[in-house]
């Protein structure tokens, strides 16, 4: 067998789907009855809060996706997630139903209710995965896409004393006239907190580090509006409150209620002992690393919750071992969207090619073109206005023209933008990204006495903190040529004047200074 893929979750089955395009030998073992088991639990009240957005005004399937955060890709209209939902934020039972139409529209190979208990490393370098009936299935290589599965609960005297995210009551009278501490600052905890707002006597939310809004570092995982009601509640005075500090302890009292000591980082380190009748934790999950034999086992990074990857979703220390989904977010953690099924599925279909590339001699999908700047300038201009692969996996998927030396060029789409490779040859070869500007997360998006960039402005588009077109001239030897493309407010990069005519012009340039 080619490939053996652990999880019949959105990864899992978008790697299936590519897999069984292309006719390769492979399985997906998942532990559930069902796709997506995950979504059959979280989030735990029910609401996603990936935009479902139907009505774009556009009719380009390409571009509608940028809008439609939950479809897996393929070429069926059918298999769309707007179809199962009219909801802006749809309902998490919405996609359980979604995944399994997909897995049995696609006739993807899966074998379920089977968990993998152990892998291990074959003698001729082949993984074998063991389930719990002790039947081995074994390939030459091995792609998870489990997802992060245990939940990642911080290492505070008698934290095991408190709920945890995964289990706690989400039935609002369990916690009438209580007063409730949340740990945790991510969406996870607010959720939580949002839910009990009409019951709760006191609801305090607590975290060493200083809140982030979505809105305002464009990571999605930063916690959103559609979950940020307390925030009200606590600036208004409504008894409930962020406590912005660290729990040092959990103490479970005879009674069941608790005594939290806090430490406040807004008054050098004064530390109060709280009272609570209930604790909520809320801190996020973490990779299973657990199944795997010592010969194979990867290494992990960011306190141990993810994998470390190469740039091409392998791990850094076994060679074969692939990882896909929001497994692959530590290539970038807390600024794109690798932890998101419309950040990922592009992941997927990069990690497929390399897979093709690699593995079975296949070229990278691309077409040829002219090296003509005017021509590399409307190749160009033509993907940063449709693409949704960019526009969702920005700064960490790029296009890439590779010029021949010879008057021609290849444009290849989507690569890990740090991927060893291609050749650049004499006269090198360009990217092409999103990208938000330096320091974007430092403006805040609302204050008009911000100074802006007139989107007429070309000369300045690099000082721009929107998502915009950067273009980088690579060479041996030397550092990048960079060019901005001026950003626009409706992301519609055709003005001549502004967007074409200063991109014709550093194609020229830059062709003109390398052998083409």
């Amino acid at each position: 067998m080619d490939y053996l893929v652990i999880g019949a979750g959105p990864a899992g089955l978008q790697l299936g789907h590519f897999l069984e395009q292309t006719g390769r030998r492979y399985l997906i073992l998942e532990a559930g009855p069902a796709p997506g088991a995950f979504f059959r639990t979280f989030p735990r009240h029910r609401k996603l809060i990936s935009i479902n957005k139907k009505h774009t005004g556009w009719d380009d399937p390409e571009l509608n996706l940028r809008m439609d955060w939950n479809s897996l890709l393929s070429d069926d209209p059918d298999l769309l997630f707007t179809r199962y939902s009219d909801r802006y934020f749809p309902g998490a039972d919405d996609m359980v139903r979604y995944l399994a139409d997909f897995a049995a529209a696609r006739d993807l190979r899966i074998a379920y209710d089977t968990r993998v208990a152990r892998v291990e490393r074959g003698p001729a370098g082949d993984f074998r995965a063991t389930d719990g009936q002790g039947r081995t299935h074994a390939a030459r290589r091995l792609v998870v896409a489990t997802g992060v599965s245990l939940p990642n609960v911080p290492p505070i005297p008698g934290i095991e004393t408190a709920e945890v995210y995964n289990t706690a009551s989400t039935d609002p009278a369990d916690y009438l006239n209580q007063r409730v501490l949340i740990i945790g600052r991510g969406n996870s905890a607010f959720e939580t907190a949002d839910n009990l707002v009409e019951t709760a006597a006191v609801i305090h939310v607590a975290g060493p580090n200083s809140l982030k809004m979505a809105w305002r570092t464009h990571y999605v995982g930063h916690l959103r509006a559609v979950n940020n009601n307390l925030l009200d509640t606590y600036q208004l005075k409504s008894q409930n409150a962020l406590l912005d500090g660290d729990v040092k302890r959990v103490e479970r009292r005879d009674d069941g209620s608790y005594l939290v000591t806090v430490s406040f980082a807004r008054a050098d380190e004064v530390t109060k002992d709280i009272p609570y009748d209930k604790v909520i934790v809320c801190t996020g999950f973490r990779f299973d690393a657990s199944i795997f034999a010592a010969e194979c086992r990867p290494d992990l990074v960011i306190g141990d919750r993810f994998p470390a990857l190469t740039p091409g979703y392998e791990s850094v220390n076994v060679p074969g071992l692939y990882f896909a989904g929001t497994l692959t977010q530590s290539r970038d953690f807390k600024r794109g969207t690798s932890g998101f099924i419309h950040g990922f599925r592009y992941g997927v279909r990069a990690l497929h090619r390399l897979l093709e590339v690699r593995h079975h001699g296949e070229r990278w999908p691309g077409r040829d073109l002219t090296a003509d700047p005017g021509a590399l300038a409307e190749a160009v201009l033509d993907r940063v206005n449709r693409s949704s692969a960019l526009w969702q996996q920005f700064g960490l998927l790029g296009d890439v023209v590779v010029l021949d030396g010879r008057g021609g060029a290849r444009y290849l789409e989507e690569l890990p933008v740090d991927l060893e490779g291609p050749p650049i040859g004499s006269a090198g070869h360009f990217t092409i990204t999103l990208e938000y500007g330096p320091e974007h997360d430092q403006v805040d998006p609302f204050d008009v006495s911000v100074g802006r960039i007139r989107q007429s402005d070309a000369a300045r588009a690099a000082e721009g903190h929107y998502l915009h077109p950067v273009v980088r001239h690579h060479r041996p030897g030397l550092p990048p040529a960079v060019h901005h493309v001026t950003e626009n407010l409706e992301n519609e990069w055709t003005s001549r004047e502004v967007h074409f005519e200063p991109l014709w012009a550093f194609f020229a340039r830059q062709t003109a200074a390398a052998p083409v």
